[in-house]
């Protein structure tokens, strides 16, 4: 039998241009928040749903990801680094690391500038109770309202490229459950947004994507310099570091 969410991808080869100049000799994931790397914070989350085997894809200097992770391991879990020569975007690296998932049915896919302890067990079992190509974990609040669902929870737009209000629109959270199958969809070495990738379905197969809302937790997207030094106060004043 092959796996089911034993492995997750985190994105670590994004430029980070919004935390510029902080991200100019450093990749945004490995940013210390906390006295630790940003991107741990995604690893812890996901090692404790079960999760066996991380995936990060790198970029720009991929050799601090070896110095971090000297013996590519974070909490006895194997880390596995697939480096990108040119930029694939979220979809098209996603593609790229399809030869490390053969033993993998689905797996979970998590933005690497993101914090966030929301129940992940809700997403999975969301994801398996239906068993749609991909199950985004979405939040009712947030600056980007901008994934809308249908009566029936099935993403029906996302970005208002396609111009359907649907019931609700909702914030994405970075994180989300998909079924390797979905790769057959992308193509290898196209530097694609997986969001163009899961509009294509959407069109062609609605009800392939479906969202689940959960507002329980805490979540932070680490896109800003501000929200960046936001959450190193907020760590600090809980005594973190």
């Amino acid at each position: 039998m092959r796996r089911r969410f034993k492995t997750a991808f985190i994105l670590g080869a994004g430029l980070g241009t919004r935390l510029l100049p902080l991200t100019e000799k450093c990749p945004k994931p490995l940013l210390e928040v906390g006295g630790r790397p940003l991107i741990t914070y995604a690893m812890d989350h996901l090692i404790e749903i079960g999760v066996d085997r991380l995936i990060v894809n790198t970029h720009p200097h991929p050799e601090l990801y070896f110095k971090k992770f000297p013996d590519q391991r974070w909490r006895g879990v194997r880390i596995f680094f697939r480096h990108e020569p040119v930029l694939l975007d979220t979809g098209g690296g996603l593609k790229n690391i399809e030869d490390l998932l053969s033993e993998d049915e689905a797996i979970f896919c998590y933005n690497g500038d993101v914090i966030s302890n929301l129940p992940l067990e809700r997403l999975r079992e969301e994801h398996e109770r239906h068993r749609p190509e991909v199950t985004l974990a979405l939040r009712s609040h947030g600056p980007l309202l901008n994934v809308n669902l249908n009566e029936s929870g099935e993403v029906c737009d996302l970005r208002h490229q396609l111009g359907i209000k649907g019931v609700q629109s909702l914030q994405f959270t970075g994180i989300y459950a998909i079924e390797t199958s979905f790769l057959n969809y992308l193509k290898k070495g196209e530097l694609t947004s997986i969001v163009t990738a899961f509009l294509k379905r959407i069109v062609d197969q609605p009800g392939s994507i479906r969202g689940i809302i959960i507002d329980e937790g805490e979540w932070e997207d680490i896109g800003s310099i501000n929200a960046y030094q936001k959450m190193k106060k907020s760590l600090k004043e809980k005594g973190v570091y």
